[in-house]
């Protein structure tokens, strides 16, 4: 890695060394250290700007799995706490952006290692009847996808999607623990963008 900066505080050299031990021994216990050291900041940042226990939660792992995704991009020229909440922020900016567009998409869940994505539109006002077909068919599409995850990933995905159950009621329906539900979720996510960036459907 590049040397760090000079201007470097005690707290943000800590960081690149555990950001250099991510990197070169993929160090699963730099990874939970990185993420315990800001996990709440970046939640609550979030939390004031999309005014949703759920959203925020979504959105605060989505930025830890993009930037440790990208982790080898980070040069410490700067804080490593700067470069997180920077890919926190955008990506909370875009996620309110397509918000207003009325739609619900679980497209921003579903990215591979290079930041490939895929577009499946669940919800949308306003819609032409070729419009109201087309998603119609992407729903269907996305159903008989889900069906294909293990029963305990698909069950999670139809709650959380399909149905729009918030993480407490999908952890009451199932009676299992709320971060049992965070980690399976985020798991499923991962199948469901393997499974449909293979699949010969154009989606």
């Amino acid at each position: 890695m590049v040397v760090p900066g000079p201007n470097l505080s005690e707290k943000a050299l800590h960081d690149y060394n555990l950001v250099r031990d991510a990197i070169e021994n993929k160090s699963q216990r730099a990874y939970a250290e990185l993420m315990d050291r800001y996990r709440d900041s970046i939640y609550f940042m979030l939390l004031k700007m999309v005014n949703n226990k759920d959203d925020a939660e979504d959105l605060t792992i989505e930025a830890f799995g993009k930037a440790f995704k990208k982790l080898h991009q980070y040069t410490p020229n700067y804080a490593f706490s700067t470069w997180l909440f920077k890919i926190a922020s955008n990506n909370c900016i875009d996620f309110i952006r397509k918000r207003k567009k009325n739609t619900f998409s679980i497209n921003k869940t579903l990215e591979n290692d290079e930041g490939s994505e895929l577009e499946i539109d669940l919800k949308s006002d306003a819609l032409d009847p070729e419009q109201t077909f087309m998603r119609e068919q992407k729903i269907q599409i996305m159903h008989e996808v889900v069906k294909t995850l293990k029963p305990r990933y698909r069950t999670l995905v139809e709650l959380r999607y399909f149905k729009e159950y918030s993480y407490e009621e999908i952890a009451e329906h199932l009676d299992i623990p709320l971060g049992t539900v965070k980690a399976q979720l985020f798991r499923a996510r991962e199948f469901l963008y393997n499974i449909m960036s293979n699949t010969h459907e154009k989606i």
